[in-house]
């Protein structure tokens, strides 16, 4: 027998509890008790979001979070600034080109989080950007972006909104959407909100509200304005993936018991003791800038390759955790420490790189990582 482990940046593990909430009888998108399980949705994910905007629910993934966030701001011919650090804020860009957007990039080496006064620069240097979109959490190298510091530095350009992909950052680390001023933040469901893929959730302020108004791309489903209207009645624009939300009442009720200072404090000792127990088992993290708390990318020890390590932790011991995109393929293997995970899905998952290595040859003292992040688990729930 092996058992398996679920330890990808998406999807991430899904709690029983919502499990069994989502196999009960489907109710109707349009009946009265869906309804009513969809105001109380509205409410609490105003909650997590520390937000007192609306936030829509999409049935898609966060990538169709991502294209409403550029249909329904800009028009065909406006100039919008992005930060490429990584595979999906390479992502944003190509969005953009799809609609007509023009683009100036801020291009990051992988690995690294970018400067606020480059973002200040730019908007310095051509103030008809209307929007800026960058990433909270890199996914594809384990980096966080200083979304405060680029918030403020957006806030004085009355024309110009900031767009967020927090994709893997909501309910990991602290983003407060109101307070620092975040514009539209992006998230999905199969990240820290535990849920299988199909909704993305989208908050925007009022100030992108009134660029909504003006925008002129084409768009027809990811239609923000029809889903603000039918959520002010307890509604969705379009059929609803009603078993899914109803999973999400299940985890907002687990997460408010839980509390947001809790939830990132959890990350956080979950996502060091990942980081320090790679480097005692004598591997190297890939990122130099802020690491994001959501996920670590390690280095393929040299000789080795890291999408065998990725492929031998799924196979030889039911681990399934993640490998390097595009450039990165080979070269690193990411493992996730959001949402539905606690102080033995850490263990496991450094044991287990600890003897994937070991079986490869690869000069590892078995035990050093586990005892290193033993030693910060232990210390941080005490």
């Amino acid at each position: 027998m092996l058992k398996k482990y679920l330890l990808a940046p998406g999807p991430t593990p899904v709690p029983p509890e919502v499990l069994l909430a989502m196999s009960r009888p489907i109710l109707h998108h349009r009946a009265p008790e869906f309804a009513e399980v969809l105001g109380q949705v509205k409410e609490d994910l105003k909650w997590l979001f520390q937000t007192r905007n609306d936030v829509l629910t999409l049935v898609s993934t966060g990538t169709g979070g991502m294209e409403g966030s550029v249909t329904n701001f800009l028009s065909p011919g406006d100039k919008a600034l992005f930060v490429n650090s990584g595979k999906f804020g390479e992502r944003w860009g190509k969005i953009c080109a799809a609609y007509g957007v023009k683009t100036e990039e801020i291009k990051v080496e992988w690995g690294y989080s970018v400067d606020p006064q480059l973002v200040k620069s730019a908007l310095q240097k051509d103030p008809s950007i209307k929007a800026v979109y960058i990433q909270a959490s890199e996914t594809s190298t384990g980096v966080a972006h200083p979304a405060r510091e680029i918030a403020a530095i957006v806030k004085a350009h009355e024309n110009t909104i900031l767009v967020v992909d927090a994709i893997t950052a909501l309910g990991v680390f602290d983003l407060k959407v109101d307070e620092w001023g975040l514009d539209v933040v992006v998230t999905g469901s199969q990240k820290a909100l535990m849920l299988p893929p199909g909704l993305a959730f989208v908050s925007v302020s009022e100030k992108a509200w009134k660029m909504a108004d003006k925008a002129k791309n084409n768009k027809f489903y990811f239609n923000f304005k029809k889903e603000r209207e039918s959520l002010s009645k307890n509604q969705t624009a379009w059929t609803a993936a009603s078993s899914l939300i109803v999973g999400l009442s299940e985890v907002l009720k687990l997460q408010k018991a839980e509390g947001l200072e809790n939830i990132f404090a959890r990350h956080h000792r979950l996502a060091e003791a990942t980081r320090q127990g790679m480097i005692a088992a004598g591997l190297k993290l890939f990122a130099k800038g802020t690491p994001s708390d959501a996920l670590t990318a390690v280095e393929a020890p040299a000789g080795f390759d890291g999408q065998a390590i990725y492929k031998n932790l799924r196979v030889t011991y039911g681990i399934t955790a993640a490998g390097g995109q595009d450039q990165l393929k080979g070269k690193v293997f990411r493992i996730a420490h959001m949402g539905y995970a606690d102080t033995f899905d850490t263990i496991t998952a450094i044991a287990a790189v600890e003897m994937v290595l070991k079986g490869m040859g690869a000069p590892v003292n078995l035990g050093s990582g586990v005892a290193k992040a033993q030693e910060i688990l232990l210390k941080k729930l005490n």
